[in-house]
């Protein structure tokens, strides 16, 4: 049986059904693997002609036992994960001027690269569930677009329901429609006046106290849940395949980052054994960079919406699993610094920790609005391609370091359609032709709830799960 414990040691002997199911742990951690599979050159070279999804089987398979899912059901699920993606490779490359390579990852149904884990960890919790005859409860925190691909995920299933806090204001407006007009009867949808920070600070004491969490069966869909880390571990791998001409030669993967969860998955990939450097590219919201550089996470007064509202986020709560991978698991130091950053807001990395991660993380950047724009206004004169805010993020690093190591080949992740960013399109001057996905989306009913800010937020939501859980007489 292949096991997880938490970040913190208070939780252990955890199967992947039942960490599939765990968003927080009992003892304040998150969930990953006891140990992390290492994957040999021979295996390498094997899957470099693999399919994604045949590469998302047998890398998923290396992380959940035969006797909790077999691999040919793991097969079926996959497929089926990836049935509804626009093209059939799932995640294709484009090849610009100026060595610019861009890993499309936001060929799902929600546009965005949460679709690519997202789709399968859907799969996963009907399996379960249908099996098991038992009910759960979602809650979601989203900068914009978690809430969406996870919405999708699981919209008329029929053992979950999902609810979901997206922050009024501060995701784009397209993103915000991907939630609100989901009308099935499984999915509640909160507009919370704040930021995705003062949502997961709501959402965290829901799944903190224990009896509450049990009896409700509460779980999480975002990167909070292990599940998403392990199947984005696979575009790691695919796109490094792309890249690649040979088993040895590094490949450095420029990753926008928010709440660290894609650099985590990049992170464990580099621990099975895959030669890769990772690059954090960020917003102003630069705690991520600021502990990578020197160590220093501590948090901002405020969070700064800026053309990039998803990694716009000052508590990157995956650095937890980040510190823990580094630091081969040593329990008693992350509750050491976790214990000192929930008390205070800020904690200092040990310095023999932040060299271990920057042999991996080599370089972290932060990118402002006008860069943003200036890059995908770039981008398009160059080529006539689109790329979201997000996406232009880590192609920023890309334009700036040309001939940091030229040997080395780069991809950039791209994280979103731009067809989701009118308006960061509209402040680049790109001409703008809008998306009929778009034009269908303005014209179908909505239906939300709001949180204001003098309202408690932890406590409206127990009550939506305890009416979601009563049954009607």
């Amino acid at each position: 049986m292949k096991l997880h414990s938490s970040t913190r040691g208070g939780v252990s002997d955890v199967t992947f059904e039942e960490a599939l199911f765990t968003g927080y742990a009992a003892d304040g951690g998150i969930m990953l693997p006891v140990s992390i599979p290492s994957v040999n050159k021979t295996t390498l070279e094997k899957w470099r002609q693999l399919s994604f999804q045949d590469l998302a089987t047998e890398i998923v398979s290396l992380f959940i036992s035969d006797t909790e899912i077999p691999k040919e059901d793991l097969q079926c699920l996959i497929k089926n994960a990836y049935a509804s993606f626009s093209v059939p490779e799932v995640a294709p490359v484009a090849r610009l001027k100026n060595d610019v390579t861009i890993l499309e990852l936001f060929h799902g149904k929600t546009w965005s690269f949460k679709d690519v884990a997202m789709s399968c960890v859907g799969q996963f919790y009907d399996y379960f569930c249908s099996k098991r005859k038992q009910h759960y409860t979602i809650v979601v925190g989203t900068g914009g677009d978690t809430g969406s691909a996870a919405i999708d995920a699981v919209r008329g299933l029929e053992w979950v329901d999902i609810v979901v806090l997206l922050p009024r204001g501060r995701c784009a407006k397209i993103q915000e429609l991907q939630m609100t007009t989901v009308l099935e009867d499984n999915v509640h949808v909160f507009r919370a006046d704040g930021s995705s920070d003062d949502i997961d600070l709501a959402i965290k004491p829901l799944f903190m106290d224990a009896e509450f969490r049990t009896r409700h069966r509460l779980t999480s869909i975002n990167s909070i849940n292990w599940c998403r880390i392990m199947v984005q571990i696979v575009h790691y791998f695919y796109a490094y395949f792309k890249m690649s001409s040979d088993v040895d030669s590094p490949v450095e993967i420029v990753v926008p980052t928010g709440a660290c969860g894609n650099l985590t998955a990049g992170c464990i990939a580099s621990k099975m054994g895959l030669p890769v450097r990772l690059v954090c590219a960020v917003t102003c919201n630069d705690i991520v960079s600021r502990a990578l550089s020197s160590g220093d996470f501590s948090l901002a007064q405020t969070v700064t919406p800026t053309l990039a509202p998803a990694m716009d986020i000052q508590l990157p709560y995956n650095m937890e699993r980040i510190w823990y991978i580094f630091t081969g698991g040593d329990t008693a130091l992350i509750n050491k610094l976790m214990l000192e950053f929930e008390s205070t807001g800020s904690v200092q990395v040990p310095e023999a920790l932040a060299n271990k991660i920057s042999a991996v993380i080599t370089d972290a950047h932060v990118v402002s609005d006008d860069t943003v724009t200036s890059t995908m206004a770039r981008v398009w004169a160059d080529n006539s391609y689109l790329v979201c805010p997000h996406t232009a993020i880590g192609v920023a690093y890309s334009h700036e370091n040309r001939s940091k190591d030229e040997s080395i080949p780069r991809i950039c992740i791209a994280t979103a359609s731009p067809a989701k960013f009118k308006e960061a399109v509209d402040a680049a001057g790109i001409p703008w032709k809008q998306d009929e996905r778009v034009t269908r989306l303005m014209s179908l009913p909505v239906r939300y709830e709001d949180m204001e800010r003098n309202e408690d937020w932890s406590d409206i939501l127990r009550k939506k799960i305890i009416a979601i859980n009563t049954p009607l007489c």
